[in-house]
């Protein structure tokens, strides 16, 4: 029994490094001011979920019990939004509805980012960023820029060990 509670707890704090690796290259300034997202919480929001996206599809790469800590990765995102909509002062009643259609916009980018990256031109990448991303299609050249990072992220973490993702060791390639 203790070994099972471990392993959650374990598991559970691996979730929280991750997603908190997530957060921080969300908040990379370069994206706001070098991409032109705009700085606003859904600025913010999609950059945590385009990270997200790139993230879960490397950890759906990884055999074994990659699959329960994106489980618990995608927790600890639903957790950060309903604390950030209290924190913004989102009324109680409203803030289940809100999440929901947070973690929602995760699963529907998630589907839109994987086809985009699957096509061997960025122009369907640069479609789905501009089309997502509040701002960037107003910048000349940002989707662009933006789909030229995304992919050296893709890259990057392709190469980064399956033992070091399960442990929560978690990089970027900040090629902005």
């Amino acid at each position: 029994m203790f070994n099972w509670w471990t392993s959650r707890r374990l598991i559970t704090q691996t979730a929280a490094q991750i997603y908190g690796a997530i957060v921080a290259q969300a908040r990379n300034p370069a994206f706001y001011q070098g991409c032109g997202v705009s700085d606003t919480p859904e600025g913010r929001y999609e950059l945590i979920v385009l990270t997200m996206a790139l993230v879960l599809e490397r950890l759906r790469q990884i055999p074994g019990a990659a699959m329960d800590l994106q489980r618990h990765v995608i927790e600890a995102f639903v957790t950060d939004m309903d604390d950030c909509m209290r924190e913004m002062g989102v009324g109680d009643l409203t803030v289940p509805k809100k999440v929901k259609r947070a973690a929602a916009g995760l699963m529907e980018r998630m589907d839109q980012y994987r086809a985009a990256l699957a096509a061997p031109e960025d122009a369907e990448l640069q479609a789905a960023l501009a089309a997502n991303i509040p701002a960037v299609d107003a910048k000349p050249g940002a989707s662009a820029l933006l789909a030229r990072h995304v992919r050296a992220d893709v890259r990057h973490l392709t190469g980064l060990s399956d033992e070091a993702l399960s442990q929560g060791k978690l990089s970027f390639s900040n090629g902005l």
